[in-house]
C-alpha cells in the first residue's frame, strides 16, 4: 500500500515538473494575448518605412490595414537636411476614442547611417509617440520605461563648416548578338545648408554608346552631355526667400556646344517653410540671360545667341490623412519673341475614398514653342529611330489614373518572412 501511495505521488510530482512550467507559460501568453487584444489599433501611413520590421520591433499594439479602422494614424513625412541625412516629422492623430489626441515628433539621420541604423532610430521614435496612447490601455501594465543617463561630451566643433562633398562615378553594360550598350557618368557635389542659407553645387557627366548589328552592317549611336548646377538661396523669413541659379550645359542630343544661365530669383510660400513637409504653396519668379553656343546652325539660322528669359512656377503639396495633391504650373517666356514661349503643367491626386477603396490620378502636359536649339534639316531615319538629335514638336503628354479596393480581415500583425517578404529591408535584381 505504501508503496502504491509513493508511486502516485511520484506520477503526480513528474506530471507538475513537466507540465506545470508549460502550463505557467500558455497561462501567461494567453494574459498578454488578452492585454493585446485592447492594444491600440495603428495604421501606418508611410512608403518608405520599413513596416515588417516596425511591426516585428513594436508588438504592443494592433496594427490595421485601413487608416479608418484605427485609432491611432500615424502620419510619416520626409524631408532632406543639410548633412544629406533626412528629416522624419511624424504626426500622430488621435481617432475614435482618441479623438483629439494628436502630437508631433521628429526624427533626424545621417548621411553616414546604414538602413538598419535608420530603421532603428525610426522605430525609437514611434514607440515613443505611442506611449501617450498605450498608457491609457492595459497593456500598460506590461510597459517599462527606463532612463539612460546623459553622458557628458565635449562641444563639437565642425571643422567642415556644414559642407558635405559627394562623389560617385558608374559604368553599365548590357549586350546581346545583335545589340550592345555600354554607359559611363559621374557626379560630384558640394552642398552647404544652414537655417539663414542653401548652397547647393553639382557636376555631372554622362556617355551612353549603342551599337546594332544587322545583315552583317553595324550602326553606331552616341550621346554625350556634361551639366553644372548651382543654386544659392537666403531665407528672409517663414514665406520669403531670395537667391539665384546658374547653369551650364553640354550636350550633344540638345544641339548645345555650350550654354551659360545665371538667374537671380524670389520665392513666397503661402504656408510658413515649418510646415513644408505636410503642405506648401510657393510661388517662384526667376530671371534668366542665356549665353547659348550651338553645335551646328539652327532651324533660325543661328550658331550663338544671348538671350533673356523670364519664369515663373506655382507649386502646391498637400499630405494629410485623406490623401495627398501635388500639383504645378510654370510658364516662360524669351523676352526678344513673346511668341517662343513654353507651358507646362503637372498634377497627381491620391484620395482615401472610403473604407479600403483608394483612387489615384497622374497626369502631365506642356505646349512647346520655345525650342531654339533645333538643327537645321531634316532629321534622317536612323536619327529618329536612335534617338540622336532632339525633334520638333509643339506638345507632349502623359495621364494615368487607377483604383484599388482591399477588404477582409482589418489586422496585419503578422509578419511572415518565407520565401522572401516585401519591405524587410533587403534587395532583388530581376534580370530578364
Amino acid at each position: 500500500m505504501k508503496k502504491m501511495m509513493r508511486l502516485s505521488l511520484f506520477v503526480v510530482l513528474a506530471v507538475f515538473l513537466v507540465s506545470g512550467p508549460a502550463a505557467f507559460a500558455q497561462t501567461a501568453q494567453t494574459d498578454i494575448e488578452t492585454l493585446k487584444k485592447s492594444a491600440p489599433k495603428v495604421y501606418i501611413d508611410c512608403g518608405i518605412c520599413d513596416i515588417e520590421y516596425i511591426k516585428t520591433e513594436i508588438t504592443f499594439v494592433n496594427y490595421v490595414r485601413d487608416r479608418k479602422e484605427a485609432e491611432v494614424h500615424i502620419l510619416i513625412t520626409t524631408q532632406s537636411t543639410g548633412g544629406g541625412g533626412r528629416e522624419y516629422t511624424l504626426s500622430f492623430s488621435g481617432q475614435n476614442e482618441f479623438l483629439g489626441v494628436d502630437d508631433t515628433v521628429k526624427y533626424f539621420s545621417n548621411q553616414t547611417d546604414t538602413e538598419d541604423e535608420v530603421r532603428k532610430g525610426l522605430v525609437k521614435t514611434i514607440k515613443m509617440g505611442l506611449m501617450t496612447y498605450v498608457a491609457k490601455r492595459p497593456i500598460s501594465s506590461r510597459i517599462a520605461v527606463s532612463y539612460a543617463e546623459e553622458k557628458k561630451t565635449q562641444a563639437v566643433v565642425d571643422k567642415w563648416k556644414s559642407w558635405v562633398f559627394s562623389l560617385s562615378a558608374h559604368g553599365y553594360f548590357n549586350g546581346e548578338k545583335s545589340y550592345e550598350y555600354q554607359s559611363f557618368g559621374g557626379n560630384f557635389s558640394a552642398n552647404r545648408v544652414t537655417p539663414d542659407i542653401k548652397i547647393r553645387l553639382g557636376l555631372s557627366a554622362s556617355y551612353n554608346n549603342n551599337i546594332y548589328r544587322y545583315g552583317g552592317d553595324s550602326i553606331k549611336s552616341n550621346q554625350q552631355s556634361y551639366y553644372f548646377d548651382g543654386l544659392v538661396v537666403k531665407s528672409i523669413n517663414e514665406h520669403w526667400s531670395v537667391g539665384g541659379y546658374l547653369n551650364a550645359s553640354s550636350s550633344t542630343y540638345s544641339n548645345i556646344r555650350f550654354g551659360l544661365s545665371p538667374a537671380p530669383a524670389i520665392e513666397y510660400n503661402f504656408f510658413p517653410y515649418s510646415q513644408s513637409t505636410r503642405r506648401q504653396l510657393r510661388f517662384l519668379y526667376k530671371l534668366g540671360f542665356n549665353i547659348v553656343r550651338y553645335r551646328d546652325e539652327t532651324i533660325y539660322l543661328k550658331t550663338k545667341e544671348n538671350l533673356w528669359k523670364e519664369s515663373l512656377s506655382v507649386s502646391l503639396d498637400v499630405r494629410e490623412k485623406w490623401g495627398t495633391i501635388s500639383a504645378s504650373l510654370s510658364g516662360s517666356h524669351y523676352f526678344h519673341d513673346f511668341s517662343k514661349n513654353n507651358l507646362n503643367a503637372f498634377g497627381t491626386v491620391q484620395l482615401n475614398l472610403f473604407k479600403g477603396l483608394n483612387a489615384f490620378v497622374l497626369g502631365g502636359g506642356s505646349r512647346i514653342r520655345d525650342q531654339l536649339a533645333l538643327v537645321k534639316g531634316e532629321a534622317s531615319l536612323e536619327e529618329i529611330i536612335l534617338q540622336r538629335r532632339q525633334l520638333e514638336t509643339t506638345y507632349s503628354y502623359f495621364f494615368m489614373f487607377g483604383l484599388s479596393y482591399t477588404f477582409g480581415s482589418i489586422y496585419t500583425n503578422v509578419v511572415n518572412p518565407r520565401f522572401g517578404s516585401t519591405g524587410s529591408g533587403g534587395m532583388s535584381v530581376i534580370i530578364n
